[in-house]
């Protein structure tokens, strides 16, 4: 298998993607979908939304809407160990904040080294993941941040 990691040099049929980890799972999110990481503090609970959504929170005049990535995913509660970190996302004119456990770094990942996400990927990581790339010894699951908010901005079932 050809390697994922494109160098600089290498060919511009890539996309540059931020790393994070959640859970003990890494992901990938394209890099021009981002607009800046943060720490999420003062949050204020939404009344009746959908239980992914954290909160909302003011970042430089602007109000976000905190995603709880870990809820989205299924994962477990976060226990006390680090300190969150949210990737600022722009959607439909309006600011999110995806919560994760840890910001990676920025990788450029060949577009052919891409593939279809497996069957037996859990089926809301499926839902709202573009692909899957092996790297060496993991499997990074790539986001989708358009199926990520789309599903969460839909109303709560009644």
């Amino acid at each position: 298998m050809k390697n994922a990691v494109m160098q600089d040099n290498e060919s511009v049929d890539n996309g540059e993607y931020i790393t994070a980890m959640i859970g003990r799972q890494l992901f990938g999110m394209p890099i021009d979908q981002v607009h800046d990481v943060f720490l999420p503090q003062n949050m204020t609970p939404v009344p009746q939304a959908r239980s992914e959504v954290a909160g909302v929170l003011n970042l430089r005049g602007r109000i976000v809407t905190a995603i709880d990535m870990r809820r989205r995913l299924g994962l477990p509660p976060r226990t006390g160990d680090g300190t969150p970190m949210a990737v600022g996302i722009e959607y439909k004119n309006e600011s999110y904040g995806l919560i994760i456990d840890q910001v990676g770094e920025v990788m450029r990942i060949a577009q052919e080294s891409i593939e279809p996400s497996p069957a037996n990927l859990d089926a809301r990581w499926r839902e709202i993941a573009s692909g899957v790339c092996r790297l060496e010894g993991q499997l990074m699951v790539l986001l989708d941040v358009e199926r990520i908010l789309a599903i969460t901005t839909e109303p709560a079932a009644a």
